[in-house]
C-alpha cells in the first residue's frame, strides 16, 4: 500500500493527520473499521440534516412571511448543486494534488474513486473507504454555500443565486479549503494554521461573501423604515435546534474516526453551545430587560460557530469560553458593527458566522495550549500560533472578499442581482415560485 499521508504541525511540535487518498496497491492494507465507517456515514447525514431542514427552518422563520419559500428553496438548491458541483470537480480541486493554493483535476468526476479506494485518517494505519470522505466533505461544501444566502434574503433573483453560488464554491471555498486542509503543500496548512472542522474554510468565508452580497444586492425596500419583523419564531428555533444536532457530526464527524479524538470534540461541541445561550441571553436582559427566544437561538449558532475550528484541539473548560466570547461578540456583531457597517445583512451571516468564526479562529490559538486545557505540545507557544490564526483569518477574508466582489458584478452582469420593485412587494414566493406559504 502506497500511502499519501499528510501532517499539519500545530504549535511547535504537535501534528496532526489530515485525510488524503490511498492508493489500493498491494502492499499491507491499512484496517478500516467498521465502527469508524458507520460513525463517518452518520456524521454525513447529520451534517444534512444541520442543511437540509435545519438552516433552512432558522432562517425561513426568521424572514417575513411572504418570502419564506424562497429562502427554503434557496437553501435547498444551493445545497443540492453544490453537491453535484463537489463531485465533477471540487473534490479533485480541493483535495487531488498537492500545489499551495489549489489541487488538480486528476480526480474529475471521481476518476480513480472506487470501492477499493482508502482515505488517511488521523491514525497510521487506520483509513476510510474513499466514498465515504468524498460524501462527508461534500456536506460541508454545500451548507457553506447554503449560510450565504441568509445575507441577501428577501430581494435577489433566484437565478443569481445559483449563479453566485457556483462561482465563489469554485474560486473562494476550494482554495480555501485546499490551502487550510488537502496537505503539506497547502499554504496555511504548512504555516501549522489550526481549523478543525471549519472556522476559516467555513465560516468566515462564507460570512465575508454574505456580507458582500448585502452591500452590493442593497437593502430592502422599506429597511430602516418598516418592520421586518421574524414572521415564525418556532421555526428559527426548530431550525436552531436541528442545526446543534447536526453540528455534532460536523464537528465530532471531522475526527474521521469514532475514538477519544471525536469524543472531545463532541463535548465541546455540547458545551460551547450551552455557554453561548446563556452569554447571548444574559447580553439580551442586561440591555433590553428581557431575553428572547431570538437571542437564544442566534446564541446557541454563535457557539457552535466559535467553537468549530477549536473543537479537536482544546480542552472542555476552553470550550466554554470560547463559547461565551463567540456569543458576547456575535452579540456586538449584530448590532453596532451592523450599524457601522451600513449593511443589509438580513439574518446576520457576517455577524454571526463570520465574527463568530474570526473569534473562533484565534481563540483557538489561545486555548490549544496545554497550560490551558489544550492537546497543544509542551512547548507549544500561544503567540506564534495567534500570528499564525491571524494570518489564516486575513488570508480568507481577503480572498473571499475578493472572489465575491467579483463573483456578484459577474452576476449582476448576466442576470441582474435583485427582482424587481413589484415583485419585492408582493414577496419572492409568489413572484419567484408561483407559490404561497400559508394559503388558505
Amino acid at each position: 500500500m502506497k500511502q499519501f499521508r499528510f501532517h499539519r504541525g500545530i504549535g511547535t511540535g504537535l501534528t496532526l493527520a489530515l485525510a488524503a487518498p490511498l492508493l489500493h496497491a498491494a502492499a499491507a492494507v491499512p484496517t478500516v473499521d467498521k465502527g469508524d465507517v458507520a460513525w463517518m456515514l452518520t456524521s454525513t447525514l447529520l451534517v444534512v440534516l444541520m442543511t437540509v431542514p435545519g438552516l433552512a427552518l432558522f432562517y425561513g422563520g426568521l424572514v417575513r412571511s411572504k418570502n419564506v419559500l424562497s429562502v427554503l428553496m434557496q437553501v435547498l438548491t444551493v445545497f443540492s448543486l453544490l453537491l453535484l458541483l463537489w463531485v465533477a470537480y471540487g473534490y479533485s480541486l480541493a483535495f487531488s494534488g498537492g500545489g499551495a493554493l489549489l489541487g488538480n483535476f486528476h480526480k474529475l468526476f471521481l476518476h480513480g474513486v472506487s470501492k477499493d479506494t482508502l482515505a488517511a485518517t488521523f491514525s497510521a494505519g487506520v483509513a476510510l473507504p474513499e466514498y465515504v470522505f468524498v460524501a462527508f466533505q461534500a456536506t460541508f461544501a454545500g451548507l457553506t454555500g447554503a449560510l450565504i444566502v441568509g445575507a441577501f434574503a428577501e430581494r435577489i433573483r433566484f437565478r443569481a443565486v445559483l449563479l453566485f453560488a457556483a462561482i465563489w464554491f469554485t474560486f473562494a471555498y476550494l482554495p480555501i479549503a485546499h490551502m487550510v486542509w488537502a496537505g503539506p503543500n497547502g499554504f496555511l496548512f504548512a504555516r501549522g494554521a489550526l481549523d478543525f472542522a471549519g472556522g476559516t474554510v467555513v465560516h468566515i468565508n462564507a460570512g465575508v461573501a454574505g456580507l458582500v452580497g448585502a452591500w452590493l444586492v442593497g437593502p430592502r425596500l422599506g429597511f430602516g423604515r418598516e418592520p421586518m419583523k421574524p414572521h415564525n419564531v418556532t421555526f428559527t428555533m426548530v431550525g436552531a435546534a436541528l442545526l446543534w444536532v447536526g453540528w455534532f457530526g460536523f464537528n465530532a464527524g471531522s475526527n474521521l474516526e469514532a475514538n477519544a479524538g471525536a469524543g472531545l470534540a463532541f463535548i465541546n461541541t455540547l458545551l460551547a453551545a450551552a455557554a453561548a445561550v446563556l452569554a447571548w441571553l444574559a447580553v439580551e436582559a442586561a440591555m433590553r430587560g428581557h431575553a428572547s427566544m431570538v437571542g437564544g437561538a442566534s446564541g446557541a449558532v454563535a457557539g457552535l460557530v466559535g467553537i468549530t475550528p477549536a473543537c479537536g484541539t482544546v480542552g472542555p473548560m476552553g470550550a466554554i469560553v470560547i463559547g461565551a466570547v463567540a456569543s458576547f461578540c456575535c452579540v456586538w456583531g449584530v448590532t453596532r458593527l451592523k450599524r457601522r457597517l451600513r449593511a443589509d445583512d438580513a439574518l446576520d451571516v457576517f455577524g454571526v458566522h463570520g465574527v463568530g468564526g474570526i473569534v473562533g479562529a484565534l481563540l483557538t490559538g489561545v486555548f490549544t495550549a496545554p497550560g490551558l486545557g489544550g492537546t497543544g505540545a509542551a512547548n507549544y507557544s500561544v503567540f506564534r500560533q495567534l500570528g499564525v490564526q491571524a494570518l489564516g483569518v486575513g488570508i480568507t477574508v481577503l480572498w473571499s472578499g475578493v472572489v465575491s466582489v467579483l463573483g456578484y458584478l459577474v452576476v449582476k452582469a448576466v442576470f441582474g442581482l435583485r427582482v424587481p420593485y413589484e415583485a419585492e412587494r408582493e414577496g419572492l414566493d409568489i413572484t419567484s415560485h408561483g407559490e404561497s406559504a400559508y394559503d388558505g
